[in-house]
């Protein structure tokens, strides 16, 4: 399976969750909770020219991706049906929504997409496999931040404060890139050569050259992409990020908390010649409380890389500060 070619957007996730939560399970014939999958293991992917195995070339998706479960949709898998049905209603709900405030393009795209994720040939409702119940093990204090959602945090009139992908300094190539909401206008080329890996991701313009090392860097070389290193397990490569930007420790796109203290890992791992699983995680004390695990499926495609361009920030911060400056004006 290929996904679609499409656009980049800019989704909101609070709109995206609010969505699933108008679904009936029984009207959608679920089925009981499913147990995570077994990693795979009957693949074998071709090796590279110098050995290694290959995930070489650009691999994208276009589905409606989910982080957890809702008690309205505690099922991991669900049939084909129940998948088409519950992927129409959530793109309708926030196609709708942005029909009313944002974007004209996005409402379309998001009826677009192929419904959702497929991994390993099962139709998934969300990413978080384990805890098997599908819900984050946040902390009380880091489900409140996540609950509140991105912006919460930032001060509007303070320019130092302002979030790094607003800016063009980073976008959807930041560890980990959940995949909420349709990404087909985030497609990911991976270069391997004997020393590095590089992760090339369209929306941003962001290369991330992640040498084959055990020992990171020194912090003041850290970029605000943080300091990845990476090595082989087995047919799997597992990246190990440290020294993520704090002011980016809730992600715009899924309100995932990454704190700078955390410790981000992901896994690729090819299970058959169109398909690499994608699998992450946030190691960290101050937001979590247990391990945890999310997962979705990238597919090999033919479609090209594109430039991206980003400017907002850079245009539109001297409106954000004289908005606030006139707010202030406006106090008794």
């Amino acid at each position: 399976m290929k996904a679609k070619n499409g656009q980049a957007v800019r989704p909101l996730s609070i709109l995206l969750l609010a969505g699933t939560l108008c679904i009936s399970p029984h009207s959608l014939g679920q089925t009981p909770p499913a147990k995570p999958t077994a990693p795979p293991v009957a693949y074998t992917a071709p090796p590279t020219t110098i050995g290694q195995p290959s995930l070489e070339g650009i691999w994208t998706q276009n589905f409606l991706i989910l982080m957890e479960a809702s008690p309205e949709m505690p099922s991991l898998v669900v049939p084909e049906a129940a998948a088409k049905a519950i992927a129409t209603q959530v793109a309708a709900g926030v196609g709708s929504a942005f029909d009313e405030q944002l974007d004209p393009e996005l409402p379309e795209l998001i009826r677009s997409t192929d419904g959702l994720p497929l991994v390993r040939g099962e139709r998934r409702t969300r990413s978080v496999v384990t805890p098997a119940d599908g819900t984050l093990p946040y902390t009380p204090d880091a489900r409140k931040e996540a609950t509140r959602g991105y912006g919460s945090t930032n001060k509007m009139s303070d320019p130092e404060a302002r979030p790094n992908w607003e800016r063009c300094i980073t976008s959807l190539g930041l560890p980990p890139v959940t995949g909420m909401f349709t990404t087909s206008g985030n497609p990911r080329h991976i270069i391997q050569t004997r020393d590095a890996i590089v992760l090339h991701t369209e929306y941003g313009d962001e290369a991330r050259i992640i040498p084959l090392t055990t020992t990171h860097r020194p912090k003041a070389l850290y970029s605000p992409l943080g300091d990845s290193i990476a090595h082989w397990e087995g047919a799997s490569l597992v990246i190990e990020t440290i020294g993520l930007p704090e002011r980016d420790r809730v992600r715009a796109f899924s309100n995932l908390i990454v704190p700078a203290s955390a410790k981000v890992i992901e896994r690729y791992t090819r299970v058959s010649d169109n398909e690499l699983l994608y699998q992450y995680t946030v190691e960290d004390g101050s937001a979590y409380t247990a391990p945890w695990l999310a997962e979705y499926s990238l597919y090999r495609t033919e479609q090209r890389m594109f430039e991206h361009a980003c400017h907002e920030g850079n245009y539109s911060l001297p409106n954000i500060l004289r908005a606030e400056r006139m707010k202030d004006a406006a106090k008794p």
